[in-house]
């Protein structure tokens, strides 16, 4: 360029140039970070990135809820899934698909999404085709179980990355039925950091029930979770055969496995079993829980006999006679509980308003001769000053075995402290086992406070506890 009196009219020349515009397109593209392949389809990427975008907000809402119903541990499954029945309210379609059509009616995105869903399923339904072909809903049994199987994954890691800072760790394993009649067996470890914790890593469907296979079934875990055995340093079972046993049991071929491992029976175990027996042991014992049972199930099996206990019960706050299990003592300490109170203190049991409902039963015409009869029998049965004797018994020995029971069952237990209390209770026990006198003296004063409060009813009863 060396005219410049005339540099006004050549830059006018330039910019109009083919060399000018083409070099200038080319900028704008770069500066765009444009590419030949967002040139020819950029409206159809553009369009994939708003898809993309939507699914991943409705995949955020999918895994929300299903985190939700885990929770609360609920089902999550139905019969009827299919996406072209999910505008029929009158179906049940489960759990998940429930809480999702709810929330559709609040969610836009979700609304969109669930109408796409709908529409194309009912096409592909109309055709006759099996399946949904290529639409993909995010609603379907694979993504709920992909989404759980992913949320598993990522708190067994979070779990093993905690064990390998704690350095060592210990295992208790015990299996279960499922509605199913199969064996699971769950896998706990217990290891401390600042504090003592207690988790599930998994929950395997036993094969068979030896202990040669449990060793497996462990291994095979510590190997897919990367744990090393050998910093295992305990492990705690039941008393069965195949957990026990000399030769073949699990503490046996686990111990071959890492040397180092002490095995525990489990002290909740062992207590459930000795207490369960000792209430079975004695007819007056095994008589008087009998007799609880069959007075909680007696109310509950007719409505016009829970009428009858609401009546008597309402200055109780309404409370609930417990029935008794068949593998759990302690449910027999919250029944007699109930009905007796504490050891020595009868105050705010319901011993009382279980005599006047199960008399207003016996003298009401309009109820069955059957149960008539039934509560007669129960009447008599509780007035028994064998059956208060019994009850303060155990009351004594409740006293001392419920809070260890309930302790060796926390999260956080601490060895040596159960240890201290096991020892106690024991200690406890041996002492008052020939305590008659106060056991005696209790079955008295509840006596002497029940006839009082029988004395104090309005109603024409004639009712006495039998005394020593």
């Amino acid at each position: 360029m060396t005219d410049w009196k005339h540099v006004h009219q050549r830059l006018e020349e330039h910019e109009k140039s083919m060399a000018h515009k083409t070099c200038a397109e080319a900028y704008f593209l770069n500066a765009s970070k444009s590419d030949v392949k967002d040139l020819l389809s950029g409206s159809q990427l553009s369009s994939r990135r708003k898809q993309i975008r939507k699914k991943r907000q409705v995949l955020e809402r999918v895994v929300n809820v299903v985190k939700m119903i885990g929770k609360r541990g609920l089902s999550y499954r139905s019969e009827n899934e299919a996406a072209y029945m999910l505008d029929d309210f009158n179906i049940d379609h489960g759990n998940f698909l429930e809480v999702i059509v709810l929330l559709s009616k609040y969610d836009i995105c979700l609304k969109e999404h669930l109408k796409e869903c709908i529409e194309k399923s009912k096409k592909i339904h109309q055709t006759g085709a099996k399946g949904r072909g290529s639409m993909v809903s995010l609603l379907s049994a694979r993504t709920i179980n992909s989404v759980i199987n992913t949320i598993q994954q990522l708190i067994q890691e979070t779990i093993v990355r905690d064990i390998k800072n704690a350095e060592m760790f210990s295992l208790q394993i015990d299996t279960t039925q499922d509605i199913t009649s199969q064996d699971q067996c769950s896998v706990v470890v217990r290891y401390v950091t600042d504090k003592i914790h207690e988790r599930l890593i998994s929950i395997v469907k036993c094969k068979e029930s030896t202990g040669q296979y449990f060793v497996s079934l462990v291994s095979e875990l510590a190997e897919k979770l990367n744990l090393d055995l050998s910093k295992c340093i305990g492990h705690a079972t039941d008393g069965a055969s195949n957990m026990q046993g000399q030769y073949k049991g699990f503490s046996t071929q686990m111990s071959k496995v890492a040397p180092n491992q002490v095995h525990v029976w489990c002290y909740a175990h062992v207590l459930n079993l000795v207490l369960a027996d000792t209430t079975q042991t004695v007819i007056e014992s095994g008589s008087l829980f009998a007799v609880l049972n069959d007075i909680a199930v007696f109310f509950r099996e007719s409505y016009k006999r829970m009428n009858v206990w609401e009546s008597e019960s309402q200055g109780r706050h309404q409370r609930r006679l417990s029935p008794i299990g068949e593998t759990r003592w302690w449910a027999k300490d919250n029944a007699l509980r109930k009905v007796f109170g504490s050891f020595a203190n009868p105050d705010n049991c319901l011993y009382v308003d279980v005599i006047l409902a199960l008399t207003a039963i016996q003298e009401d015409m309009t109820m069955k001769t059957t149960a008539r009869v039934q509560a007669r029998g129960f009447v008599e049965a509780l007035l028994k000053y064998e059956m208060i004797l019994t009850a303060q018994t155990f009351l004594r020995i409740f006293e001392q075995t419920s809070p260890l029971s309930k302790y060796l069952q926390t999260q956080q237990m601490d060895i040596l402290s159960a240890h201290r209390m096991v020892m106690a209770t024991h200690e406890s026990l041996k002492s008052m086992s020939r305590d008659f006198a106060s056991v005696n003296a209790a079955a008295g004063k509840f006596v002497l406070w029940a006839n009082e409060k029988l004395q104090e009813q309005d109603k024409e009863i004639e009712l006495e506890v039998e005394s020593a």
